[in-house]
């Protein structure tokens, strides 16, 4: 079967928690975790520690190399399997759920105009068999149809779980946490829309945003 285009421009999401907004804005970018323990700069935690700690560790091959931590994280999708984990209540420290959590929202295209450094991987990048590249011509090794197949929720299969007796879906759910890292910094003009669960939560982010004009959209089919 013949694999379905890669939608051009490509979004790529990345999830944090509103209460992260006023630093972000503070800052005017995103930025690594490196980056940010090297300037002493706190944040709410949404993330599996000990997952943390290995991607504290993992080298990245491509240039620019370093570690996962030296880079902004984003997904190919929204409605992630990480959302579903915090809205669950499963990772230890995190007291959020989902209404808590935004989507920041940029292109893969926005950020190679800008120039910025940037590496993907076809699975979640702390995954021993994710292969990691830094050309976008090899987007094509990500399995696109896993993203884009009926049933759709806003233009995105609704399932993502994994199906390990089912051979096309056996790592779907590793699939669906396919990785586009950016190098450091990420500039908040480079953010096209802030994504919400509903309209009360748009309202309190537009409070935080003040003069800033950043579209932001109730996007209940991006959560569960």
């Amino acid at each position: 079967m013949a694999r379905p285009p890669i939608p051009k421009p490509l979004r790529i999401f990345h999830i944090t928690a509103i209460a992260n907004l006023p630093t972000i804005l503070g800052r005017g970018a995103l930025q690594s975790k490196t980056l940010l323990a090297a300037k002493g700069v706190t944040y709410s935690n949404i993330a599996y520690q000990g997952v943390q700690g290995k991607r504290a560790r993992k080298k990245v091959v491509k240039p620019p190399g370093g570690t996962i931590h030296d880079y902004v994280p984003f997904y190919f999708a929204p409605r992630s399997p990480m959302l579903y984990t915090i809205n669950q209540g499963n990772v230890d420290g995190c007291p959020y759920r989902q209404q808590a959590i935004v989507h920041l929202v940029t292109t893969v295209e926005t950020v190679s105009e800008a120039g910025l450094r940037f590496v993907f991987y076809n699975y979640n990048a702390t995954l021993d068999y994710a292969d990691c590249f830094d050309d976008l011509d090899d987007l094509d090794q990500i399995d696109w149809a896993l993203f884009f197949e009926i049933p759709k929720i806003d233009g995105f299969c609704k399932f993502w779980n994994s199906v390990r007796d089912k051979p096309e879906y056996a790592l779907r759910m590793e699939t669906r946490q396919a990785e586009f890292l950016v190098h450091e910094i990420v500039p908040l003009g480079l953010v096209n829309e802030i994504g919400v669960c509903n309209v009360a939560k748009a309202q309190e982010v537009r409070e935080l945003l003040g003069d800033l004009q950043l579209p932001v959209r109730a996007r209940p089919g991006w959560y569960f």
